[in-house]
């Protein structure tokens, strides 16, 4: 989830590069909503299908900061549990 990135970033000591492919190509996503500030530039290219550019998040603005404090207790999110009428649960 995008989101749980941003939060992520919250927590690192910024500015940071970012390296891990699905992480690179959120942070074009999250500059042009205005929840970060980061430098995307390009890389020379190596080959065919060479990476397109890089990108250092320098940090995260207002506007992240208040999606960030919507979002509430992100890692409890991945742990719930639905449940029935019944008293069943889907884990």
């Amino acid at each position: 989830m995008p989101l749980l990135f941003l939060m992520r970033l919250l927590r690192t000591q910024l500015p940071v590069q970012v390296v891990e492919p699905e992480e690179a190509r959120d942070v074009p996503v999250f500059m042009a909503t205005g929840l970060i500030e980061a430098k995307i530039s390009a890389l020379t290219p190596a080959g065919l299908y060479a990476k397109a550019s890089t990108a250092t998040v320098e940090g995260i603005t207002d506007d992240g900061l208040a999606e960030i404090a919507k979002m509430g207790d992100a890692p409890g999110f991945a742990k719930t549990a639905m449940q029935f009428a019944r008293g069943l649960r889907l884990m």
